[in-house]
């Protein structure tokens, strides 16, 4: 069983860095990987903060987006406490934990995402992930740092892999991994462009964020990523043979 990745965009301070990776050898986790880090990698801080977990730094990768850092990832979970509008599951760390373990169980490949100190994760970011974890916290202090937060789901992880039994193996296809989804985001982006779907214009970058939370919430296998990309061949392709048919009737009228 492959524990999920912990995913970091834009985390500002070396110190958060090292007590999460801190943090993520008490419970287990041992992948982590950081977007766009502000003062950049490596940084001395980030191990003196780790107190001794130095082999989640050793092996710790950068990326420039969240959309490579999530690419090869088959479920991520996004934490934060504004969904910002978005109609997206929300789960407990407890709920995503159980979650998790089950997916990992079947061998797919999963991940916690967690946004920057100080802006959190934005929508184009909780548009990649299918769905959002909320620690219930009190309301008169919402107030946790990055390093809680990934205690909090680091622990429920954990108690997750102790409490559950043995040899417990799903048959159903796992979700496309997430450079697959991409691909086939892009691929319906531009035929619904040239289809002339967005209108008005302005509005395509919030109309396509609801189609990704939309087809997102389905979980869609690679196969069902295929047969989703053929349809979408076949609509294009009957679009031309329309407008070439239309064409035709006009030279013929004329």
């Amino acid at each position: 069983m492959t524990a999920p990745v912990v995913i970091l965009d834009k985390p500002q301070l070396a110190e958060n860095i090292g007590a999460v990776a801190r943090v993520m050898a008490n419970f287990g986790l041992t992948e982590l990987r950081i977007v766009s880090p502000r003062d950049g990698w490596p940084q001395d801080r980030a191990w003196a903060a780790a107190s001794g977990a130095d082999w989640v730094l050793d092996d710790l990768r950068v990326f420039d987006s969240v959309a490579e850092a999530v690419s090869d990832l088959e479920r991520v979970l996004a934490t934060t406490g504004r969904p910002r509008g978005l109609r997206m599951p929300i789960v407990t760390p407890r709920e995503a934990a159980s979650d998790l373990y089950s997916r990992s169980a079947t061998g797919q490949r999963t991940g916690l995402l967690f946004g920057g100190e100080r802006t959190g994760l934005e929508t184009d970011e909780l548009v990649l992930c299918q769905a959002i974890v909320t620690i219930p916290v009190d309301e008169r202090h919402r107030s946790l740092n990055l390093a809680q937060a990934v205690s909090i789901n680091a622990y429920e992880w954990r108690v997750a892999v102790d409490a559950a039994p043995p040899g417990i193996f799903g048959e159903a296809e796992p979700p496309a991994p997430a450079n697959e989804v991409e691909g086939m985001f892009g691929h319906l982006e531009t035929e619904l462009e040239l289809g002339g779907f967005f209108h008005p214009p302005e509005k395509k970058p919030t109309m396509m964020r609801a189609i990704r939370a939309m087809l997102n919430r389905a979980e869609l296998s690679s196969q069902e990523v295929r047969t989703l990309r053929g349809m979408v061949v076949a609509l294009a392709r009957g679009r031309g043979r329309i407008l070439e048919r239309r064409a035709r009737d006009l030279t013929s009228q004329d």
